[in-house]
């Protein structure tokens, strides 16, 4: 086996630091801000980019470098650049490049802040967002103006589960000369590539399930190396850093990456297998279930399904909240990919500030309820939304 062929488990275990002087087995944590330089001609190389190497935590540390090289391992990428948190990564991606008149298509089934970023930030520097539905992939081209520069999805979505080909988006960006971005937190670069299909950068919440254990925040984009470069230059500059420590934890984090979403992805569809037959559930949606309207889709693009279900309980909003009132172990949150299994009621949380129409429209009905499952015992998580269902 070639060095460059490693299978994804390898990667992520073997790709670590070079060993100091001490030979120690993990790599050591980096805790300082800034790095001292040999004399003055060294100092000049660095600050010029002449030579590669660490300035200051803020620009690059050893840690955050061993995790961005881990990711962009696993999803075939370029470069990369790691934030503080996944919202910072969304938000460097857009300012860094984009300009004032351009124009953004996205999805409209797009995190509740990144929705906010479209629709209340962007603006200020005329920056305007067109939304597609995702359930309407051929409607897409219809958005696109002179002016478009990114066209942006995730898949799956949060919290509605819905899939959107990859690959259709990849021959719309490639027709058109935009930059395809995809958030593939849900999916993991376990699950899903969307580079092979023609995306130029992802982006991930390291928070999630790259962290796994409800732990620290992190983010970060990898793609293209020339776009990572103006990425890069816009979070030097700003300051949304990922902190050394928490990139040494998510970096041990992706050591146990595969293991976990295998389990994650194995409960996940015997609870949705379950919801599906009980009585006081009208629909359930995950992507490896058949029931799935993109069930075809989502077996190309995806490994697995994923770790989050999405179901509607009959009776709307109050019986929605009386599930969520009910709940004994699982956790009541708002993150998720965490170990525990996490349960979610969007329209009387997340999503209470949309009117029930814009709801609607990205699927999020009174009933909805999204379930992270998490590593538990099968029987035990069942057991606990089965009560709360009775």
């Amino acid at each position: 086996m070639s060095e460059n062929k490693k299978k994804f488990e390898t990667e992520a275990i073997r790709t670590q630091l070079e060993r100091t002087q001490f030979l120690e087995h993990t790599s050591p944590l980096y805790l300082t801000s800034s790095f001292v330089f040999e004399d003055a001609e060294d100092m000049r190389a660095s600050f010029t980019e002449e030579k590669d190497r660490n300035i200051y935590s803020r620009f690059t540390n050893p840690n955050t470098t061993e995790f961005v090289e881990k990711i962009c391992k696993m999803e075939g990428a370029e470069s990369g650049y790691a934030f503080a948190t996944g919202m910072a990564a969304v938000f460097s991606t857009f300012a860094a490049l984009l300009s004032s008149g351009d124009h953004v298509v996205s999805a409209r089934s797009v995190f509740g802040s990144t929705h906010t970023l479209f629709t209340k930030y962007l603006p200020k520097w005329n920056i305007e967002t067109s939304y597609f539905n995702i359930n309407e992939p051929e409607t897409i081209e219809s958005f696109i103006k002179p002016e478009t520069k990114i066209l942006y999805a995730e898949s799956p979505t949060n919290p509605g589960i819905d899939i959107i080909d990859l690959e259709l988006l990849g021959n719309i960006a490639k027709k058109h000369n935009l930059i395809l971005v995809i958030d593939n937190c849900f999916a993991t670069p376990y699950l899903q590539q969307p580079i092979k299909y023609g995306a130029h950068l992802v982006i991930h919440s390291a928070t999630k399930l790259i962290d796994g254990q409800g732990r620290v925040l992190g983010g970060v984009t990898v793609g293209n190396a020339d776009l990572i470069r103006e990425i890069y230059l816009f979070a030097r500059n700003t300051g949304p850093a990922l902190s050394p420590f928490n990139a040494w934890t998510l970096s041990k984090s992706l050591e146990t990456l595969a293991v976990r979403v295998d389990k994650h992805c194995e409960n996940a569809l015997k609870v949705a297998e379950f919801l599906e037959n009980h009585p006081k559930v009208n629909w359930v949606k995950y992507p490896f279930l058949k029931s799935h309207p993109q069930y075809e889709v989502a077996k190309k693009q995806m490994k697995l399904g994923g770790n989050i279900v999405a179901f509607e309980v009959k009776g709307g909003i109050e019986e929605g909240r009386e599930f969520i009132n009910a709940i004994k172990m699982c956790s009541l949150s708002a993150n998720l990919g965490d170990t525990r299994t996490i349960v979610t009621h969007p329209a009387s949380t997340t999503h209470s500030s949309l009117v029930e129409a814009d709801r609607l429209v990205v699927n999020i009905t009174d009933g909805l309820v999204r379930v992270s499952v998490g590593l538990e015992h099968v029987d035990d998580i069942i057991g606990d939304l089965e009560q709360a269902l009775g």
